[in-house]
């Protein structure tokens, strides 16, 4: 029978941070299960973590270090905006979860850019797109794109005005109304939300407005570090957001929420890992006790019985729980939202992030250029 270690006891064999730790059980290379005295804490498989111990002692190649830190491996830029340690998502040394309880899209864009004042997510004319969803925020951006100046070499004073004037241009296109309230009221508005959604609206913003070195923040890095405009920088991290396995993971959680609604949870959960497939809105490689984002999100929204039976469903069937594409699924029924709710949401929050890291990036004077590993034939 396997020996099940706590993630203290593992941390300390592989002698790793804990974002390693998760990024191993994410690739299948570390077992991990609820722990049955505590359900809320995991354990991981002892022979898993001998295995892998006795590898790293043996030491990698650089081509297979640098592979590895592609993919939830370690960390691979540096950079002082975002980080999760410990289960805790950290905004330049603040808690987001706790931001999230009163600070605005606004605040936080001060926070992650470290501005030298107020940012202003709003145009002082009317114009800057229509409530479109995606492919309005899409157009919108290459439009702003095409025409921007390139960044390299510019203050981030500068820079920050070009992309406090692209996010609204974004917000606008996902269904902001103009004016000159705090960004959220003014989505809310345009969703037709009362007061007490805005809040919940606002907060969900927050809580999705960076996420350390994620797909479509490394992207729009990508693009600043070759003096991209902000605006194409943007572009390139919403591009990337708009994949099934990161932003568009929103989708297949409203899929298997309305499976869970016509035939049930445990046939809905049945039927999705029946075909082999991840189930959508349940775990995360960086949160393997509980993601918070989530469990801040769920604890303030008004989560109906249909979503309340799947939660319940999943966790007996896989020990996974709620991850952050489940609370807007959630958020998203609560209020009645527009359909493609969670990925507005998403784009709009983490406009913010994407600004910030393009900014660093700019600032740094680096191209991010790693070479391939050609496995093909010669001449």
């Amino acid at each position: 029978m396997s020996e099940w270690l706590t993630r203290e006891e593992a941390l300390e064999r592989l002698k790793v941070r804990a974002q390693t730790l998760y990024a191993y059980v994410s690739r299948g290379r570390i077992g991990m299960r609820p722990d049955r005295a505590d359900p809320r804490r995991s354990q991981y498989r002892a022979d898993d973590i001998a295995a892998l111990a006795t590898r790293r002692a043996r030491g990698r190649s650089p081509s297979a270090i640098a592979e590895s830190a592609i993919a939830w491996g370690e960390p691979a830029i540096v950079t002082s905006i975002s980080t999760v340690v410990h289960g805790r998502l950290i905004y330049r040394g603040q808690d987001a979860v706790a931001l999230s309880d009163t600070a605005t899209l606004e605040e936080t864009a001060e926070l992650l850019w470290a501005a030298n004042g107020p940012v202003l997510l709003m145009s002082p004319a009317a114009h800057g797109g229509h409530d479109g969803g995606r492919p309005a925020a899409f157009s919108e951006l290459a439009l702003l794109a095409a025409a921007g100046r390139p960044s390299l070499g510019r203050k981030p004073a500068s820079l920050h005005q070009d992309a406090a004037g692209a996010i609204w241009v974004l917000a606008r296109a996902l269904g902001a109304v103009p004016g000159s309230d705090a960004v959220h009221a003014r989505l809310a508005q345009g969703w037709s939300v009362d007061a007490a959604g805005a809040e919940l609206i606002r907060r969900a913003l927050i809580l999705l407005a960076d996420h350390e070195l994620n797909t479509s923040t490394f992207a729009a890095r990508v693009a600043a570090s070759t003096g991209a405009p902000v605006a194409a920088c943007l572009l390139a991290g919403l591009a990337t957001l708009s994949g099934p396995r990161h932003g568009g993971a929103a989708e297949a959680v409203m899929m298997l929420v309305e499976d869970a609604d016509r035939l049930g949870p445990d046939a809905a959960i049945g039927r999705w890992l029946g075909h082999d497939r991840p189930l959508p809105g349940f775990g995360h490689p960086l949160y393997p006790e509980g993601d918070p984002r989530a469990d801040t999100l769920l604890a303030v929204v008004d989560v109906d019985r249909g979503l309340v039976r799947l939660r319940d469903a999943a966790f007996t069937a896989t020990g996974l729980r709620p991850n952050i594409d489940f609370a807007l699924a959630a958020l998203t029924r609560s209020l009645c939202l527009p359909s493609d709710a969670p990925f507005r949401l998403f784009a709009l929050g983490r406009s913010v992030g994407w600004t910030a890291h393009a900014v660093e990036q700019v600032t740094s004077n680096g191209l991010i250029r790693p070479r391939g590993r050609y496995e093909g034939p010669l001449p």
